[in-house]
């Protein structure tokens, strides 16, 4: 990690569902997306690769944060997505071994998550998240948090990106501890 993005906070991106959404993406839909890039790469033997949105790696790279692939397809997703998007290869939250089961209602993902975001910020699109990771979150880590849950039939979305930008612009404003509240894509 270089010295500069240890300052900047972090992104944890889910695939399946925000930048692979259930559903084909369509234009118009808040997207401008027409599938080109993914179809001409080879998509790797996965028909879904189509709908990843290449203009989402811009949009992401776009949030001055340090992006962290926090997705059960690992160190897969610098090899097949991260170039469907444009980035660079990005850290990858290895999850561990264990097979302890959270605390009822806890996302298997997100105590993990917060102990690798080590105090820092952190913003966390998954299509999975719900209130209680949002309290557990606001309860046990030190810095801001923003659990923004991404709807999976649409994948990230205008909507999601400006939410995301709101709450980074406003990190900075408010120095006490807060676990932000979810917005729901319509």
């Amino acid at each position: 990690m270089t010295h500069g993005l240890a300052n900047l906070p972090l992104v944890f991106l889910d695939v399946d569902g925000p930048l692979i959404p259930f559903r084909a993406r369509s234009v118009g839909g808040g997207h401008s997306f027409t599938g080109a890039v993914a179809r001409s790469s080879g998509g790797a033997g996965n028909p879904l690769l189509d709908r990843i949105d290449p203009a989402d790696g811009q949009r992401l790279s776009a949030l001055n944060c340090q992006l962290v692939w926090a997705t059960t397809w690992m160190a897969d997703a610098n090899e097949v997505i991260s170039p469907l998007l444009g980035l660079p290869a990005l850290p990858v939250v290895e999850w561990p071994d264990d097979d302890e089961d959270p605390a009822h209602g806890l996302h298997w993902k997100t105590a993990y998550l917060t102990q690798w975001a080590a105090g820092r910020p952190f913003v966390w699109l998954d299509d999975e998240t719900t209130d209680v990771d949002r309290r557990w979150v606001a309860a046990h880590h030190p810095a801001r948090a923003l659990l923004h849950r991404v709807d999976p039939y649409k994948g990230l979305t205008d909507a999601d990106f400006a939410a995301v930008r709101r709450w980074l612009a406003h990190l900075d404003d408010s120095p006490e501890r807060l676990c932000a509240p979810a917005v729901q894509s319509v």
